[in-house]
């Protein structure tokens, strides 16, 4: 299992005032918001943990952090999150514009523990907007670049016009990561990859005996990806999957996130595969 969150605190049941202070179009249905607090900033997130975001007089729905305030900024001053318009309430978020209030509580869930992959090889895994979740990992191993082996990050997309991150992902290229990108459906002027992010995992370079694996995306993409790192030799409780099944309280009070013994909003989202293999293989558990 990753490292679980701080015991729940008071006053985590009631979302934060937080002014969007900047909005970037990703992709025609996703945005990056970053946001401020207007009044008590909540306490600093970790890679791996989410936020309860609220549209006021809508609803609120669990959305992960895709940066981590610096320490210059405070006790998380910042949050920024990545998402997709697919709902009443993302749809409402996805619409919001500078100088907006929206609500935020948390930080909830576990973390992607990356202190723990000091001295291997770092391998990320991202389908579509998991990629999301992921980049505060990449962000932290490469702000400490010397304590971390080799750095290879596989992204999948649907299409190229849905890849995130493009420019941020080409300057990691070019400072020495390996990234390989693949898309399910190829557009006019694409020469890259087609096809599934696992193709990308045998001819990458890592030492699987040294490697911890980072994976989000689709649960079924997040399964065959782990099956495939396991079958390269990594180990599964090396290999660690981000689960977002149905949260809705953020602290596993309602139960509609549980997974088999899991209440994912409160052992989760980050399980290593040891752990979630036995429940995500089950269709419809």
């Amino acid at each position: 299992m990753s490292a679980r969150a701080p015991a729940l605190e008071a006053g985590s049941a009631v979302p934060q005032p937080y002014r969007v202070i900047a909005r970037h179009t990703d992709t025609a249905d996703t945005v990056t918001l970053t946001i401020e607090p207007d009044a008590v900033p909540l306490e600093r997130f970790a890679p791996g943990q989410f936020a309860m975001l609220t549209a006021y007089g809508i609803g609120e729905v669990p959305i992960s952090v895709s940066a981590i305030a610096t320490p210059e900024q405070g006790r998380a001053r910042r949050l920024v999150h990545t998402l997709r318009a697919v709902g009443a309430v993302t749809r409402a978020l996805h619409a919001a514009r500078p100088g907006d209030v929206i609500g935020a509580r948390g930080p909830f869930g576990t973390t992607w523990d990356v202190a723990s992959a000091v001295g291997h090889d770092v391998v990320i895994v991202a389908g579509g907007i998991g990629l999301a979740p992921l980049r505060p990992v990449l962000h932290a191993v490469l702000a400490d670049r010397p304590r971390y082996g080799r750095v290879v990050v596989l992204i999948g997309g649907r299409t190229p016009a849905d890849l995130l991150y493009r420019e941020e992902m080409a300057k990691i290229s070019a400072a020495g990561a390996e990234v390989a990108v693949i898309v399910d459906q190829p557009a006019d002027g694409w020469t890259g990859q087609v096809g599934v992010v696992t193709t990308l995992i045998p001819p990458a370079h890592f030492d699987p005996d040294r490697t911890v694996a980072f994976v989000c995306g689709p649960e079924i993409m997040m399964r065959f990806t782990a099956q495939a790192l396991i079958a390269r030799g990594v180990p599964a409780p090396r290999v660690r999957v981000s689960l977002e099944r149905n949260m809705r309280c953020g602290v596993g009070w309602c139960g509609h996130c549980q997974l088999g013994p899991l209440l994912v909003c409160r052992d989760g989202p980050v399980i290593d595969y040891a752990h979630s293999e036995p429940l995500i293989s089950v269709r419809e558990l």
